[in-house]
């Protein structure tokens, strides 16, 4: 049995310390931020539990069937790394370009504004902000090597060491959420103008994080 615990905890160990940088729930948290912007709390709790469970689902299938699935496609990590890389380029481009100030409410002055905007923010929940952001071809490409060094003939060694990888990833999910959450408080305490400028360096580094997926992505196939 303490052969056992020690394979469940050094392959969790290995889970979390793996997938936290490819998720990384504190820069996506403030990528993802201007989206919560005319949220109220209660919307913006459901959109991040909907965003939560969403990235659940993806680490998930991705552990179980992910190969599976790209074979059933055609597709491979490059070119999910690509797509997603433009992808994000193009989330960045459009805050950059955007003249609207982050906190400024729509000119129609409707008093349903939140609503619409809770409305309209949903069809984007699973794409592109848990899709490619959140987890994105990263997340899918180390949980295909924490499914294959958990692959192992003895059911119940392989048993044990899903387990501790589905709780690795039920892990980083609490941490996506907690994240998620208070991501506005926390650049409330950097004040009107420390927000504006927070909002133009992520959306820069939003640009720049998407175009180094695309490249290594273009690189990986002309490689290949």
């Amino acid at each position: 049995m303490p052969l056992y615990l020690h394979s469940f905890l050094h392959l969790l160990f290995i889970g979390i310390i793996a997938l936290f940088p490819v998720v990384n729930p504190v820069g996506s948290a403030f990528i993802i931020n201007p989206y919560f912007v005319n949220l109220s709390k209660v919307e913006k709790r459901m959109a991040v539990k909907k965003i939560t469970l969403y990235a659940f689902f993806i680490c998930t299938v991705s552990l179980f069937a992910g190969r599976w699935i790209l074979g059933l496609f055609g597709l491979t990590i490059p070119v999910i790394q690509l797509a997603g890389g433009i992808m994000i380029c193009k989330m960045g481009w459009e805050f950059l370009s955007s003249d609207k100030k982050p906190d400024e409410p729509d000119a129609s002055g409707d008093e349903n504004d939140k609503t619409l905007n809770y409305e309209h923010i949903q069809d984007k929940l699973f794409y592109p902000i848990t899709f490619p952001v959140t987890t994105g071809a990263g997340t899918i490409s180390v949980l295909f090597t924490l499914s294959a060094h958990s692959a192992t003939t003895n059911t119940t060694t392989y048993f044990i060491n899903i387990t501790a990888i589905l709780l690795a990833i039920i892990i980083i999910c609490i941490l996506i959420y907690i994240f998620y959450l208070n991501t506005k408080n926390i650049i409330n305490y950097l004040g009107s103008n420390g927000e504006k400028i927070v909002n133009r360096i992520t959306a820069f580094l939003i640009f720049c994080v998407g175009l180094q997926i695309a490249i290594s992505g273009i690189t990986t196939l002309v490689k290949g």
